[in-house]
């Protein structure tokens, strides 16, 4: 008697043939979301941190991918990026890469494996358990970018909080709530818990 494997992340449901190539077009895929979600973009001028749907795409991508392809995913944005215009407000290469907000792109991708992780540990099924998930993920890139945005913009720990984290918080809330919303909601659709 033969049993059907119970899913362990989103995509393990999607209707894509399981192809040596089912891995890298979804890697490929959250890696263009994400290189779209950059280019909506909201200067402040006070910052030169940008308002983006970035966040939104990394939780997602990690909630639905799964730890190792999220983090892949993020991290092929991120390489792309030095190549193509793909990095927030269609800006490319190493500068910006390495520039303010090099820390918040490195912190996307841990972001994305350690959602990813939580999903893989069934966090992504109940709004619950989701909307935290999600938030964690944020909390990871400011972890990563504030420092980074300290060290290369010369501020205090204190100016890096108050330009680097506190205008982004509402934003990020919503958009954790978006999609701490929609992996329970696409789990209950899928019916496949």
């Amino acid at each position: 008697m033969s049993t059907i494997a119970q899913p362990v992340v989103y995509s393990d449901t999607l209707p894509i043939p399981r192809i040596k190539a089912r891995s890298a077009i979804l890697v490929v895929g959250f890696a263009l979301l994400t290189a779209l979600a950059a280019q909506i973009e909201i200067s402040l001028g006070f910052t030169p941190v940008p308002l983006t749907l970035q966040t939104l795409a990394v939780v997602v991508a990690g909630a639905t991918l799964g730890s190792r392809l999220g983090a892949m995913s993020i991290g092929l944005y991120m390489l792309a990026g030095l190549v193509l215009p793909f990095y927030a407000g269609g800006e490319k290469g190493w500068e910006y890469a390495t520039g303010a907000t090099g820390g918040y792109l490195v912190g996307m991708i841990v972001a994305a494996y350690l959602v990813g992780l939580l999903a893989e540990r069934r966090q992504d099924r109940s709004v619950l358990t989701s909307i935290p998930a999600m938030l964690f993920g944020s909390a990871v890139v400011y972890a990563f970018g504030a420092p980074w945005l300290a060290h290369i913009a010369d501020l205090s720990a204190v100016q890096a909080v108050e330009k680097g984290i506190e205008p982004f918080v509402v934003g990020d809330f919503v958009k954790s709530i978006v999609a701490g919303g929609l992996m329970p909601l696409a789990w209950k659709i899928t019916d496949r818990k």
